[in-house]
């Protein structure tokens, strides 16, 4: 045992802390507990360093929230003095693995995943934080069936807590993926991870980090000096455009690189959408896609980004072609849909009396009625130009956040008022609703 959780075994050891997978019997799931190695005979300068990393990650437990960083979960000190983290427990490996040239992920992969890190370090930044340690072996993987499908960043020990008024440690990280103002001991901001970032995914696609020395001093000379070698060409379907958005991460002065995440995830995203990374095997549409054909439509303009992955990962997608009946006139259901893409006609015995486009929603009465009556369609509603639809029962609306559906709600309002005010309107009412 460890405190209250029971060790199921061990998952590794570092310079400072030993990982363990253990059983939390009170919530009923598998956690990850770091806990520090004994210390004694250790110099002082080690044990100030160990002791500060540890209260760094301590002071964040509860406060990260975002589907691509791994939650903190409770921070403890033994009666020994030996102090423990217990965080969310992630079944895969890190991306450390993915680094070597025999292992490489497909391009277009390597581009989802640095989009997902890039909005899950933007939700890091707007929390007052700058991660400090973004690396490979930082990064966990999600797998299922032996498919990478999810990433999450973790180990914040290093992180520069910018609210906080504890004395920081400054010029930590892992060195092959520094950015040059770490080095100098400049004034950080986000830009100093967007390098960071930069450099891990130059390593991704190119089977090596952007600069290799045979001594410290002479890479710590090649990161502060040295321009990085452009990816072009270096593996197949590599282009110009992709070089130029990882290598303008990577730019010396932080002045020439992505002045903010939303900037370099939108440069990201844009090589799929554009199609200037080749579609291997990932032929379905991307997470990074969905998250930026969800952020321009009206029902979800006061989604935050957590909100939005959130509808992205637990959202059902489908693709209806024309003349597809959505809903049946007298048809019993409980889903609801939002229109993604594409058009809907809504039909009233045999009459049209409704065009809906992109970024409205169909079929809320299942999730709004009281009672089963109200949820019989009361109208046919048929597909007029190919759609994308996203769909949620109550059942599953429920397994979302408090927030999320506290989102979802705000929006249903808005579409009840705005289409109690049309029909308002065309009765030509006295008393309008403005």
């Amino acid at each position: 045992m460890i405190g209250k959780y029971k060790v199921i075994k061990k998952l590794g050891e570092g310079a400072t802390s030993e990982v363990f997978l253990a059983w939390d019997e009170f919530h009923q799931r598998e956690v990850a507990i770091k806990r520090t190695l004994a210390l004694a005979g250790r110099s002082a300068a080690e044990q100030h360093f160990a002791a500060h990393f540890f209260a760094a990650e301590a002071a964040l437990v509860g406060r990260l929230n975002h589907p691509n960083v791994v939650q903190l979960y409770d921070a403890v000190e033994d009666a020994d003095g030996r102090a423990y983290l217990v965080m969310e427990y992630v079944a895969g490996d890190t991306l450390r693995g993915h680094c070597a040239p025999d292992r490489l992920l497909p391009l277009e992969q390597v581009v989802e995943i640095g989009f997902k890190c890039a909005m899950a370090l933007d939700y890091v930044w707007r929390q007052g934080l700058i991660h400090r340690d973004v690396k490979p072996a930082n990064i966990l993987t999600v797998e299922e069936a032996g498919e990478l499908t999810d990433v999450k960043l973790t180990d914040f020990g290093s992180a520069l807590n910018l609210t906080s008024d504890r004395t920081q440690v400054h010029r930590v990280g892992s060195l092959a993926y520094m950015s040059p103002e770490q080095l100098d001991g400049a004034t950080l901001d986000c830009r100093a991870d967007i390098y960071s970032l930069g450099a891990v995914l130059y390593h991704l696609v190119a089977g090596r980090p952007p600069f290799e020395a045979e001594s410290q001093g002479a890479l710590l000379n090649l990161i502060c000096h040295a321009s990085p070698e452009p990816l072009t060409g270096c593996r197949a379907g590599v282009g110009e455009e992709l070089s130029q958005v990882i290598c303008g991460a990577l730019a010396k002065s932080r002045e020439d690189r992505p002045a903010n995440w939303q900037i370099f995830a939108q440069q990201l995203s844009a090589l799929i959408v554009n199609h200037q990374v080749p579609r291997g095997r990932l032929q379905q549409v991307m997470d990074s896609e969905r998250f930026n054909l969800l952020r321009g439509l009206e029902f979800f303009a006061d989604f935050g980004d957590v909100q939005l992955w959130e509808v992205v990962r637990r959202a059902r997608w489908q693709r209806f072609h024309y003349g597809h009946r959505i809903y049946k006139r007298g048809q019993q259901g409980r889903q609801f849909y939002i229109i993604a893409q594409g058009e809907v006609e809504v039909f009233r015995e045999g009459q049209r009396v409704a065009r809906l486009g992109a970024g409205t929603s169909v079929g809320e009465m299942a999730y709004l009625a009281p009672s089963p009556e109200l949820r019989r369609h009361a109208a046919d509603v048929i597909v007029s130009e190919p759609c994308t639809t996203i769909s949620f029962t109550p059942d599953t609306l429920a397994e979302l956040s408090t927030e999320t559906r506290h989102r979802f709600d705000g929006a249903f309002i808005k579409v009840l008022v705005r289409r109690l005010h049309a029909a308002h309107e065309a009765m030509a009412h006295p008393r309008r609703i403005l």
